[in-house]
C-alpha cells in the first residue's frame, strides 16, 4: 500500500516537472550552477534465508524469500565548472526515503528508511548508455522485533529471532545500465545487494539481507555536464601526484569512536541476555598513502576498549530478578591492540573505507581473530570527518557499531 502512494506520488512530481525542460536547457552552457535529479525506483529482490525464521519457522509456517522497495530519491551534480565537477563530473550525492516490504507484516513489518546515496559512472558503454554505481547508507525504521512476552507489540512475536530493534541501519550496493532516451531523462536497470543489522546494539541481531533487481526512472533538472570521461580516463589527466614526494601523498587520519552492544552468551547450558548495554571505546591512527585522487591505501593502528569482552568468564550467578551477573574482568582482557590494512575510496562529500586487521596485544578468546570494518566518512570542515562504521569479528559474528569523529591531517 505504502509503495503504491510512494509511486504515485512520485508520478505527479515527474509529470509535474517536465514542464520545465525548456529552462533546463537554457542553462545548459552554464558551468556555475548545479544540477538537480529527482529519481523514482522500485527493487523487487530476493530474501536470503539465512536464518530458520526465513525457511519456515515462523507463525506463517512457510518460507519467507521475497521482499520489494520503493524509493524516492533527490540528489545533485557539483558545477561542470567546479573543481569537484571537473574532478568527479559524473558523480551525484543525495538523499533518499523508501518504503520495504517483507511480505510478512505481523511478524517483521514494513520498515521505511532514510538514507544518503552517491553514484557515478564507471564506464561509457556507448553515448547514450552508461555502466554505473550507487551506494546507499543509512537508518530503518518501523520493524517488528522479537517479542516473546507482548512487551512491545498487543502480541507475541517469539518467532521473529533475527530482529531484535524497531530500528536498524540499512546498507546499499548496486551497479546500473543507465540509458539517456532524452536530454534531462534517465532510465536505468541494474541488481544490487542490501543488508539490515542494528550493529549488535540490540539481540537478537541475525541481519536481514536481499539481492535483486532494480528499475528506475530519473529527471535533471538545470545545467547538463557535458563530459562523459570516466574516473580511469580523469586520474591520467591529474597525474600531477606522481611528481611529488612520497611524504607528500601521506594523509594521517586519528579517529576516536564510541558505541554500545548487547551481549548474549550461554551459561551452564542456558542462554542469556545480558541486562543493559555495554560501552565501546576506540582510537584508530591512519596513515594513508593516496595513489590517486579517487584512492587512498595503507595501515591503521586499532585500540579498542569492549567492556562486554570475555565477561562470560567472569559470571557471578543470577539475580533475584533472573537477570545474569558478572564480575568486571581486568582491564587487559578487554582492551584489544591490532594492525589492520586499509583501503579508501574517495568522492565528494564522502569516503568509504574498509579494513581488514587481527589484534596483535590482547587476552582471552574474544578478542582473538580476526576482525573487520566497513566505515562511511562524511566530510564537515576541512579535516574534520564524521565516522560511521561497523565491526564485524571473523567475518561473519556482528560486534559493534563504531560511531565518532576524525580529522585527517596533510589532507591537500
Amino acid at each position: 500500500m505504502r509503495a503504491n502512494i510512494l509511486m504515485k506520488l512520485a508520478a505527479v512530481l515527474l509529470i509535474t516537472t517536465a514542464g520545465s525542460h525548456q529552462a533546463a536547457e537554457a542553462h545548459s552552457a552554464d558551468s556555475s550552477k548545479f544540477t538537480h535529479h529527482v529519481r523514482v525506483n522500485v527493487r523487487p529482490s530476493y530474501l536470503l534465508p539465512t536464518h530458520r525464521f526465513f525457511r519456515g519457522e515462523n507463525e506463517l509456517g512457510k518460507r519467507l524469500d521475497k521482499s520489494g522497495s520503493a524509493h524516492l530519491q533527490y540528489s545533485f551534480s557539483f558545477p561542470s565548472g567546479s573543481h569537484f565537477g571537473k574532478l568527479y563530473p559524473t558523480a551525484y550525492q543525495g538523499f533518499g526515503v523508501a518504503f520495504n516490504t517483507f511480505f510478512d507484516h505481523k511478524e517483521i513489518g514494513d520498515p521505511a528508511a532514510v538514507y544518503v546515496f552517491q553514484g557515478a559512472r564507471l564506464a561509457q558503454i556507448s553515448q547514450k548508455l552508461s555502466l554505473d554505481y550507487e551506494w546507499n547508507f543509512g537508518v530503518s525504521f518501523g520493524w517488528h522485533p522479537y517479542d516473546p512476552y507482548a512487551d512491545l507489540h498487543s502480541y507475541v512475536n517469539e518467532y521473529n529471532m533475527v530482529v531484535g530493534s524497531r530500528v536498524n541501519a540499512y546498507i546499499n550496493f548496486g551497479l546500473l545500465l543507465s540509458w539517456r532516451p532524452f536530454d534531462n531523462w534517465t532510465l536505468s536497470a541494474g541488481v544490487d545487494l542490501t543488508h539490515f543489522s542494528n550493529g549488535n546494539t540490540y539481540y537478537p541481531n541475525a541481519g536481514v539481507n536481499t539481492v535483486g533487481g532494480r528499475i528506475g526512472a530519473s529527471r535533471s533538472f538545470g545545467p547538463t555536464n557535458t563530459n562523459s570521461r570516466t574516473n580511469a580516463q580523469i586520474i591520467n589527466e591529474y597525474s600531477s601526484l606522481k611528481n611529488l614526494r612520497f611524504a607528500e601523498r601521506m594523509s594521517y587520519d586519528i579517529l576516536i569512536y564510541g558505541a554500545g552492544r548487547a551481549k548474549g552468551l550461554i551459561w551452564n547450558d542456558t542462554p542469556y541476555i545480558a541486562e543493559g548495554k555495554f560501552g565501546i571505546l576506540g582510537l584508530n591512527i591512519s596513515p594513508l598513502y593516496r595513489v590517486n585522487k579517487f584512492f587512498r591505501t595503507g595501515a591503521s593502528l586499532d585500540v579498542q576498549y569492549d567492556e562486554s569482552a570475555n565477561v562470560g568468564e567472569y559470571v557471578a550467578g543470577t539475580g533475584d530478578d533472573g537477570n545474569i551477573r558478572f564480575y568486571r574482568p581486568p582491564l587487559n582482557e578487554q582492551l584489544g591492540i591490532g594492525l589492520s590494512l586499509r583501503a579508501e575510496f574517495v568522492m565528494p562529500i564522502f569516503s568509504v573505507n574498509i579494513g581488514f586487521g587481527r589484534n596483535i596485544i590482547y587476552k582471552g578468546d574474544e578478542l582473538k581473530g580476526f576482525y573487520q570494518t566497513l566505515a562511511l566518512k562524511t566530510g564537515i570542515y576541512k579535516g574534520l570527518y564524521l565516522h560511521i562504521g561497523y565491526k564485524l569479528h571473523d567475518f561473519h559474528d556482528p560486534n559493534n557499531l563504531m560511531l565518532g569523529f576524525g580529522w585527517r591531517f596533510g589532507n591537500r
